[in-house]
């Protein structure tokens, strides 16, 4: 098929909203985050900082835009990077090298942001009635044959057939390979032409790269499939995988898109516990340490696992039920609602005696405490799977006097000058 019908350069309204839709996320390497992750996160291996990964994106909305191609965009390229000072990029110095660097920055997000839009038209109601089965296509213009590519050639399945969870094309760097929907009688013909079912050992996972045999590394979901999932999901993943430092300033960089998203989803899970008055350990990150807190905790011997604050609804439920009936030393509802919100603003103190991370929250005359537990290994249920996990978790709050945190036991987390 044709470059220009592939959407490289025919403007295609779902391909450039899919694109624009995702947030710049700054990475040293691409497969730092889950594959998924990439329908809401636009990354570009070894781009660390968030404001290059922004220009960047913003130059391949432009070109799905206007379809001047791959080299508008290595033009582009080569002006963001003196603009940025970017240097020590694979494929930096020469002539070659920086042709394929572009070339695959490029190829591989207007592949799999065409993809993502066609996919997106291929399951509208009207269509899937239309053509109900889903058909995977090898380019016959690549002059090396991948040879799982190839032996999927033809193979016509239902759309929902579990094979396009992970098989939705491209499935690989420079993979040009497409998925097309076809009617319900050429999936009958090809079924029984043996093209119904896929090979044997289709979704065996390849070690050296955690996806199925024959699909490339970080390409082993369906684009456009995750793009309505919480970014913060992806996010938090990504946290718990970091160095504390790294975490903390990562979450600095991202904290004004992401804010609104964490506090909403928390909110939720607050509500629905204080409706059901019952928790199942449903847990939710409430909080990212601030840099300077986890270099001052680092200071005085306390050394962060990981960046991220999380809270369980079972101890969220304590804390509702002493709403009830504590109502003097207890911290109102709608401190818990804010939660995340209040953090961001509370001040830092690390207990002395238990070595606990404390937050300050000022409310009005009187002073919110949260207490977080650090390096807890903690059982919940994280986006509906049960696990353990380490990393620092709220155990409790209550209200305190406005001087009771200058005692010994307790030590400002603040930077020496």
């Amino acid at each position: 098929m044709p470059e220009a019908a592939f959407g490289f350069n025919t403007p295609f309204d779902a391909q450039i909203a899919y694109l624009r839709a995702k947030l710049a996320l700054p990475t040293e390497r691409w497969g730092q985050i889950a594959a998924a992750a990439h329908d809401r996160a636009f990354v570009v291996a070894g781009a660390a900082k968030a404001d290059l990964v922004a220009d960047l994106q913003a130059a391949m909305v432009q070109r799905a835009t206007d379809g001047l191609g791959l080299e508008a965009f290595r033009r582009d390229f080569k002006a963001i990077v003196a603009k940025h000072g970017w240097t020590g990029w694979t494929g930096e110095g020469t002539a070659e090298g920086e042709a394929w660097r572009t070339r695959v920055i490029y190829k591989t997000n207007m592949a799999t942001s065409y993809a993502a839009g066609r996919r997106q038209q291929m399951l509208e109601p009207g269509y899937v009635r239309l053509r109900p089965f889903w058909r995977y296509l090898h380019s016959d213009t690549v002059m090396h044959p991948r040879e799982h590519h190839l032996a999927w050639h033809g193979l016509t399945l239902h759309h929902d057939h579990p094979f396009f969870k992970t098989h939705f094309a491209p499935n690989g760097i420079g993979c040009e390979c497409r998925i097309v929907a076809v009617s319900r009688r050429e999936g009958e013909a090809s079924a029984r032409a043996g093209l119904g079912e896929p090979p044997e050992g289709w979704d065996k996972i390849d070690p050296k790269t955690g996806a199925p045999v024959g699909i490339g590394k970080g390409f082993d979901h369906a684009p456009g499939a995750s793009a309505d999932w919480p970014l913060q999901r992806f996010i938090d993943d990504k946290l718990l995988a970091l160095d504390a430092p790294i975490g903390a300033a990562m979450w600095r960089e991202l904290r004004p898109v992401l804010a609104a998203e964490r506090l909403q989803q928390w909110q939720a899970l607050v509500d629905d516990t204080a409706r059901a008055m019952r928790a199942g350990g449903t847990t939710a990150q409430v909080h990212t340490v601030a840099p300077e807190t986890v270099q001052a905790m680092a200071e005085r011997g306390v050394t962060l696992e990981n960046a991220g604050v999380w809270m369980r609804d079972t101890e969220l439920l304590h804390a509702i039920r002493d709403t009830k009936t504590e109502r003097g030393a207890a911290l109102p509802l709608e401190v818990w609602r804010d939660l995340p919100r209040l953090l961001e603003v509370a001040e830092p103190y690390l207990d002395t005696n238990d070595q606990a991370l404390i937050y300050a929250v000022e409310l009005g005359e009187r002073w919110g405490k949260l207490v977080v537990r650090v390096n807890r290994n903690m059982k919940g249920r994280f986006d509906g799977v049960r696990a353990h996990l380490v990393s620092n978790f709220v155990q409790t709050g209550g209200v305190i006097g406005a001087g009771d945190m200058n005692g010994s036991q307790y030590m400002p987390l603040t930077i020496k000058k």
